[in-house]
């Protein structure tokens, strides 16, 4: 039994979803879960997942493992699931150190909005004394991250459950025209960004005479008459001249595949395959238009999530199309209250410890934050003579600030921190701790309840953080003011499409998403289009547009070397073989935010996407403005100025200075050598003088 669960702890880890007998296996880890803990005496997590509309819930299962600490009296604790804020199960702990769950899951376990939410809550005991147990570090439940779940797929209502609106949350992929346009880059971008944003991972991006067989549900972009002609028969809508489409194909067929299973012989797993038929559905959504103005529609149309979300038939004509977005009283975005960051109100009760978590960005602001005021306004239950009552407040798990709760029950709370405090990734944590008096701790765990209130409690912004030098910590958020130009070279136009997504994503990652660059070409950027615009280029290092950046970190017209500060061995070279991405960001010659990637080596694309991935980084340091990643996920960043020593310029130098360099070591070896010869050779002669005279 336990190699069997180590076969499938492996399976899950490191498969996203298995397809076997009309059902489908989805690890936690595949949704984005890690193991999970929960502390402390009584402690809960939850765990939200969306569901897609082939999935049937009646006969669909949940499968939980979980780890209880070694310390703990199992036959007094408790574990309860909590679907669909309905109680579902509780049950005493068991004896084994690895214990398994399952649980039957109906259509009543889905929320209006197709989300299945499971909360887990423990009630944990080591001593028949309750009040000893408090805060005991050894009180702690693991949730692992090969639980999973097992869905029943189902084609029954493929056809009248699945539309425009819901279709994003099961598409990995796009596709796009071989050579694609400015308008096909900029849908691929948007289409990403959509995609990113229901957390999907591991976007597939391919040019149409690239894409495997094997897909079946797709973004598909390109103009209704460049896409090819079987392709151009699947849409049944014919969108007039300036008119953009929303076109979603729908299908069954059978397919044959073949299917491992693990059989038990004679206590040995023995995998045997099967073959297999079954109903797939197929599904391409395209995005495209008459001609390019209605293209372009779709496209606009593509970035605007109300359009998107509420459009529940299969196809969408669009004659107009516009982005209004909700915009704050604070136009300038420097004050957030946390529910615009996506807090809720949490009705907390009981003993110890309550945690109530929040998620905040630098991007958020209109303006990398230099300093932030954070203020908690809250209620709580008025302590009594002899409780002991905190108010603490953490970020990125680190104590911040502490104070005493009194008999007032209000509480107004604030701090300001500072840039090295806060990264460009923030987790706040707001903590009520209460300790009854002794003598009545059996009879209080239930008597202290604390809400904060997520409507005026809010973060602001005191002062924007304002370098001579832009660096990688202030993207994306430096791009906010102004207008934003992405810039390609023509032809590296089709290896940059992923790396667009990932732009355009990060550029509206935040809770006022509103920034719609435009594409061109480097060819057509003009001289006053750099002073007019904030740059974001994907270039080739042969292109000539380069020169123009005389204030970038490196020169690419020249080759070049980095030198690793600590020990002055090189550490990148232009002239490697291996397929790079460099990225570098600086003030522009108007002073106007300007981002530069470039890719070298064979796998161009790849690079590219390695390089805008690395940049949107929890990166170490507040300065770096020169970053380089390989495809293989190596990473190194820099910080470059004029008067950096780690940057060598090798095209100054002379043939005999390069030279000089490369084999200066052999050369002072040789010499060494032949002074060490000459050395014996006169001393051998001395020594024959000397017996000569002696003779």
């Amino acid at each position: 039994m336990n190699k069997f669960f180590t076969l499938l702890a492996f399976i899950l880890f490191f498969g996203t979803a298995s397809w076997a007998q009309g059902n489908t296996i989805a690890s936690f880890k595949a949704y984005g879960h890690e193991d999970d803990v929960i502390y402390g005496m009584s402690g809960a997590t939850s765990f939200y997942f969306k569901i897609t509309p082939l999935t049937e819930m009646n006969g669909s299962k949940l499968v939980l493992y979980f780890e209880p600490s070694q310390a703990i009296l199992k036959a007094h604790s408790y574990i309860n699931i909590v679907v669909n804020n309905k109680p579902a199960y509780s049950t005493v702990l068991g004896k084994d150190s690895i214990q398994k769950l399952v649980l039957n899951l109906s259509r009543a376990d889905l929320s209006p909005d197709k989300f299945l939410k499971i909360q887990i809550k423990t009630l944990l005991t080591i001593s028949d004394d309750q009040c000893k147990d408090l805060d005991n570090p050894a009180m702690w439940l693991k949730i692992k991250n090969y639980s999973y779940l097992s869905l029943v797929k189902s084609n029954k209502n493929f056809f009248d459950n699945v539309n425009i609106s819901n279709c994003f949350d099961s598409k990995k992929a796009i596709v796009y025209p071989s050579n694609p346009t400015l308008h096909d880059l900029k849908a691929v971008a948007w289409a990403y960004s959509r995609l990113k944003k229901t957390q999907t991972r591991d976007i597939g991006v391919y040019e149409e005479s690239k894409m495997p067989d094997t897909l079946r549900n797709y973004i598909r972009v390109g103009k209704l008459d460049a896409l090819p002609a079987d392709q151009r028969a699947l849409i049944k809508v014919s969108p007039q001249n300036n008119q953009g489409l929303f076109y979603l194909h729908k299908s069954v067929s059978t397919i044959t595949d073949s299917i491992t299973h693990m059989i038990d012989v004679k206590g040995k797993l023995v995998p045997v395959k099967t073959v297999t038929s079954e109903q797939s559905p197929k599904e391409i959504l395209f995005i495209t238009g008459g001609e390019d103005t209605g293209y372009e529609k779709a496209i606009t149309a593509l970035g605007n999530m109300n359009v998107l979300n509420s459009t529940y038939g299969d196809y969408l004509l669009i004659n107009d199309a516009q982005n209004t977005f909700f915009k704050t009283i604070d136009e300038n975005r420097s004050k957030l209250s946390l529910k615009q960051i996506g807090g809720v109100s949490d009705f907390l009760s009981g003993i110890g410890s309550l945690k109530s978590a929040y998620s905040f960005k630098n991007s958020d602001f209109s303006f990398t934050p230099k300093e932030v005021e954070i203020r908690f306004i809250a209620n709580y239950s008025a302590l009594q003579p002899g409780d002991r009552g905190f108010f603490n407040i953490y970020l990125n798990g680190l104590l911040i600030s502490s104070e005493k709760l009194d008999q007032s029950g209000k509480l107004n709370s604030s701090i300001t921190i500072n840039r090295y405090q806060h990264h460009k990734y923030n987790t706040l944590e707001a903590e009520f701790r209460f300790y009854p008096t002794t003598g009545n701790c059996k009879n209080s765990f239930t008597n202290f309840f604390a809400e904060v209130d997520v409507d005026k409690s809010y973060l602001e912004s005191k002062n924007p953080f304002i370098t001579s030098d832009l660096s990688f910590y202030q993207y994306p958020e430096a791009f906010n003011t102004g207008t934003t130009r992405i810039v390609v070279s023509e032809k590296y136009a089709k290896y940059a499409a992923g790396a667009m997504g990932e732009i355009i994503y990060e550029l509206n990652n935040n809770i006022n998403a509103n920034n719609f660059p435009e594409f061109v070409y480097s060819k057509d950027v003009q001289p006053n289009d750099l002073k007019k615009y904030n740059i974001i280029a994907l270039l080739s290092k042969e292109d000539k547009l380069l020169k123009e950046f005389r204030d970038a970190p490196i020169q690419f017209d020249r080759d070049f070397r980095l030198y690793n500060t600590d020990n002055n061995t090189p550490v990148y070279s232009l002239s490697d073989t291996v397929s790079n991405g460099l990225a570098q960001i600086f003030y522009g010659v108007s002073n106007n935010a300007t981002l530069v990637l470039t890719a070298t080596g064979t796998h161009i694309s790849e690079a590219f996407l390695a390089a805008s991935r690395s940049i949107t980084e929890q990166l170490s340091t507040l300065s770096s403005n020169v970053c380089i990643s390989d495809v293989n996920s190596n990473k190194y960043l820099f910080n470059i100025n004029k008067s950096s020593e780690n940057l060598e310029y090798i095209d100054t130098k002379s043939g005999l200075t390069r030279f000089w360099d490369s084999y200066n070591l052999y050369i002072l070896l040789g010499i060494l050598i032949l002074i060490l010869l000459s050395f014996l050779y006169v001393r051998s002669k001395v020594q024959k003088s000397q017996e000569l005279f002696n003779d």
